[in-house]
């Protein structure tokens, strides 16, 4: 398992903490892997706001995507939901 900070435009951000959102499409050049967690760091007019968003990757495909692009299937992570 891997933790991978990655940036995330505000109103991509919000649906994500309105449990709105639960998939990323995003370049494969981290070999991302199921197991990971994805730290979604909120970044706006070129700065971090410093808020996180913490998830699990659950699911990953490539189908139909261009070449080297994913599609992560997500759910909150522990840290965001203690359950």
């Amino acid at each position: 398992m891997t933790v991978h900070k990655l940036k995330i435009l505000p109103e991509f951000f919000q649906e994500k903490i309105a449990l709105k959102k639960s998939f990323e499409i995003r370049n494969n050049d981290r070999n991302f892997e199921v197991g990971d967690t994805l730290v979604l760091q909120e970044f706006e007019d070129g700065n971090y706001t410093g808020r996180e968003y913490w998830e699990d990757v659950i699911y990953i495909t490539d189908y139909l995507q261009k070449d080297d692009v994913v599609v992560l299937g997500t759910q909150p992570n522990e840290r965001e939901f203690p359950f």
